[in-house]
């Protein structure tokens, strides 16, 4: 038993910190930065991959151990699915608590465990997945039937997680991501350099991994009825190639007005701060949602939103967005053709989503995941 305040030891798997950063990627990475200011903390990091650990060495903050023996991801999950071992102890030595922020969560020879679940996409929706995401809900539950503890980003998840699941409530605990930070507004990050990248003064933005899950053919749909009566306005898609790719490919093609829809692919930290802060209106049409970082992005640049009710996206963006039923093309027109013509509400709603935003504290939720990681631990 860990006793309150004295040293914990945790080891945090840093994988997704290698590469362009998704939403999994701000946690881990947020997370990390975290611990290893704490004085009652000691990282150790670990990264599942055999070819991509050699980047990380000189990303993690001062202090944090990273773990040089080799990972293969592939045979390590295969095992981890079907066994208790490898235990990770072998990568890390003796740690008080091991945590996996996705998805899954290496097991363990004394160490508490805690694996977040950022959503339940695979469970609710296996055909918006790819092959990797479909192994999570075995391995999910492999973890819990051995002990393990689960986060989750929001109340949403933890409370489908408890339903769907049949998981124990006392053992999945809720803890928010924090607000994203865009940086410093400078040049090369600023609105008018994000609206040159976009090749338009006004443009609907949507950010993210092109995937089934994000419906960004339904949004090219609304955008299309949008631009019958606007004929300035872009839509700017920005994030790197998915699965759902051929998809948004023949919607694209099919479009009247393709050739106001532009495609930029995966954009660094500053062409992605530029292009929220010269966006008209940032659109987030997704089928489900476990948090919504893009739209608390949004919030921080001042641009208003346009999402859908999904998952937990009503529970984090409140009433600082216009929100419409998932998959109602017609509505989501409504919406964005509303913004793009309505200054007044525009700006109530970039005023509301300051406000919206200053809720979500990186801070916090350092504060509250080692708080987990206590619990866990007293209770192994």
């Amino acid at each position: 038993m860990v006793a309150a305040g004295s040293l914990l030891t945790v080891a945090l798997d840093v994988t997704s910190l290698i590469g362009p950063r998704t939403g999994v990627g701000a946690l881990t990475g947020r997370l990390v930065e975290g611990l290893a200011d704490r004085s009652d903390v000691a990282v150790r990091a670990f990264a599942v991959t055999w070819s991509g650990r050699g980047g990380l060495v000189h990303d993690l903050p001062s202090g944090v151990v990273l773990a040089s023996r080799p990972m293969a991801a592939r045979p390590l999950r295969w095992a981890w699915g079907r066994s208790t071992s490898p235990a990770i102890e072998g990568w890390t030595g003796p740690v008080d608590v091991v945590h996996g922020p996705n998805f899954v969560v290496p097991p363990a020879r004394r160490a508490a465990r805690v694996v977040t679940v950022h959503d339940l996409t695979a469970w609710r929706f296996p055909e918006l997945v790819d092959r990797s995401t479909a192994a999570y809900p075995h391995l999910v539950a492999k973890a819990v039937a051995d002990g393990a503890w689960v986060h989750a980003p929001s109340r949403f998840v933890a409370g489908e997680l408890a339903d769907i699941l049949g998981l124990d409530p006392a053992r999945v605990v809720a803890v928010s991501n924090g607000a994203p930070d865009l940086g410093p507004d400078t040049p090369g990050r600023d609105a008018a350099t994000g609206r040159r990248r976009a090749g338009a003064e006004r443009y609907v933005l949507a950010v993210g991994t092109v995937e089934p899950r994000k419906d960004l053919p339904g949004l090219v749909a609304a955008f299309d009825a949008v631009a019958d009566d606007d004929a300035e306005v872009r839509l700017v898609l920005a994030g790197p190639d998915g699965w759902g790719v051929d998809a948004l490919a023949e919607a694209v093609n099919q479009a009247r007005h393709r050739d106001r829809i532009v495609r930029l692919g995966w954009v660094d930290d500053d062409e992605r701060a530029g292009l929220l802060r010269g966006a008209t209106v940032v659109a987030y049409p997704s089928v489900y949602e476990g948090f919504g970082l893009v739209p608390l992005e949004a919030m921080a640049a001042g641009v208003p939103v346009v999402s859908t009710r999904a998952g937990a996206i009503p529970e984090v963006v409140g009433d600082a967005a216009e929100l419409v039923d998932v998959g109602d093309v017609d509505a989501l027109a409504e919406a964005l053709a509303r913004l793009l013509s309505d200054e007044g509400r525009r700006a109530e709603l970039v005023a509301a989503g300051h406000l919206r935003r200053a809720r979500f504290r990186w801070d916090t939720t350092v504060e509250e995941i080692v708080a987990l990681y206590r619990r866990a631990a007293a209770a192994r």
